[in-house]
């Protein structure tokens, strides 16, 4: 098929699905969902990202406050963390995302526990600044050893004007311990990612040269950035850069602690996982310190070798030497891994709907497997998170942002992919359609993906996922039984 009719042939499936939508909001969505143009020349192709969702259409998109407590300082685990608010909030006060880290939880580490200001109709009317007080106060009383405490904001909290800030002076103050005010109330916006960098502006006010310690330093001396340590995911990127010989000073922020944080400043590379969230702290420590930082994707062997290459090249021979002979070691098991797997999901087809950087960084890995990507798209990308994933998609692949649940099920249902990963939101109707699904936000309780350890794990929840013979059990939509079904087969 030509390059002309691949693209006109996702466009006319595009038209099909957005044609039940009233005019003005098809032509609003039309703008979002386009087929894919790898050499990102065409202008028209391009795809409209980070604006405010449409009212009255659907979104499975997050808020402020879950990118700034959910995302980057739920894990930092020697810190408690405060929901400024109501409750009904707290879905990231009474829920991790797995995070793994290491201490003992409720004395030195607080990753699991749960913290919430719990706002009644009185604290609504006459505000919540002296309650926020006296809760420090009793959590500094209950967990000595706790190193801080942030404050994340609900909406409440911005719409009644409390005064976190002036609390967070006064007992910072009064304990001797950084309390950090966070305004990340969740109408702020457009999605979570302002939420990122809200979180990213609070680390940079009240943690930076004011919670820093003194330590020794190498010229080796890294950071490990936007990687949440789910499932492990931290340990086995760590591993790899210290086989490499190089020196992990912080993790920010999967099982980080407030002075990792504190003392990233003094690191001679800041390597950034996962971009969107973290990108301002590393351009605001390069503007600042001169730090340099790069871009890296431990998804599957082949992005793995590229990146440990790309990363050793800052450093002296010795890194670079190391380099090569780890990834001589590793690189026999990883090939066995992808004998093993690739048989049975060669030419699979994958549709991807994720939020932060995974739309595009595990797309590589999927390619390790034979298997080949037909749409993917953001929850809460930026321009430049679509710039970067244009040319790692075939021509005419479905590109969509911010996409609705109507969207997701009738592009599934056109392209019929053998495989989905999406978020947590998405994964129950999937399971309802009958089709093969793997939550690829938290690894759907599995896990590491990431690095060496992760590629085994990664190639065999994917095999385990697509060939499962559970799927033709499950009665589809429109048929009275599965056993029906199977019978007029």
């Amino acid at each position: 098929m030509s390059t002309s009719s691949k693209i006109n042939q996702t466009q006319k499936l595009i038209d099909e699905v957005l044609e039940v939508y009233p005019e003005k909001t098809r032509k609003d969505r039309a703008k979002h969902i386009k087929p894919n143009d790898p050499t990102s020349d065409c202008s028209s192709c391009a795809v409209k990202s980070n604006v405010k969702s449409r009212p009255g259409v659907m979104t499975v998109r997050g808020c402020a406050y879950a990118g700034s407590k959910g995302v980057v300082w739920g894990p930092v685990k020697d810190m408690i963390h405060i929901s400024h608010g109501p409750v009904g909030c707290g879905a990231y006060s009474n829920w991790s995302r797995r995070n793994y880290y290491n201490g003992e939880t409720g004395v030195d580490s607080f990753g699991t526990m749960h913290f919430t200001s719990d706002f009644q109709e009185r604290d609504i009317v006459y505000g919540g600044d002296k309650k926020l007080g006296t809760i420090i106060d009793e959590l500094d009383g209950l967990f000595p050893l706790a190193k801080g405490v942030s404050i994340q904001s609900e909406c409440p909290v911005g719409l009644i004007g409390d005064d976190i800030e002036q609390v967070a002076k006064a007992k910072t103050v009064e304990h001797g311990k950084p309390i950090v005010p966070v305004r990340c109330e969740g109408f702020r916006g457009v999605s979570q990612s302002l939420g990122h960098h809200i979180a990213n502006d609070a680390i940079r006010d009240h943690v930076f040269e004011k919670a820093a310690t003194e330590i020794e330093t190498t010229p080796y001396d890294i950071t490990i950035i936007g990687d949440y340590n789910i499932g492990g995911d931290a340990w086995a990127s760590r591993r790899i850069l210290e086989e490499m010989g190089l020196r992990v000073i912080a993790q920010w922020t999967g099982d980080a602690t407030l002075a990792e944080l504190a003392n990233a400043p003094q690191a001679k590379l800041n390597l950034i996982h996962c971009y969107r969230s973290m990108n301002y702290i590393c351009r605001y420590m390069e503007d600042t310190w001169g730090i340099p930082w790069e871009e890296y994707n431990f998804f599957g062997p082949t992005k793995i070798y590229q990146s440990i290459r790309s990363i050793a090249a800052h450093f002296d021979e010795t890194i670079k030497a190391n380099a090569e002979a780890l990834i001589e070691r590793m690189k026999p098991e990883m090939d066995a891994i992808i004998a093993q797997y690739r048989p049975a999901l060669e030419g699979k087809t994958v549709m991807l709907y994720v939020g932060g950087l995974r739309p595009r960084h595990v797309i590589g890995a999927y390619e390790d497997l034979g298997m080949e990507i037909i749409a993917a798209g953001y929850e809460f990308g930026h321009n430049d998170e679509y710039k970067r994933t244009y040319p790692l998609l075939p021509e005419g692949a479905v590109i969509m942002d911010d996409a609705t649940p109507y969207e997701l099920e009738e592009i599934t249902k056109a392209l019929k992919p053998d495989l989905v990963g999406s978020g947590v939101k998405e994964k129950y109707a999937y399971h309802k359609m009958g089709v093969p699904f793997r939550q690829m936000h938290s690894w759907d309780y599995s896990g590491p993906y990431h690095g060496f350890d992760g590629f085994s794990v990664f190639a065999r929840d994917m095999d385990m996922t697509v060939n499962s013979p559970v799927w033709g059990l499950i009665r589809k939509p429109g048929t009275a039984s599965a056993a029906a079904e199977r019978a007029a087969s």
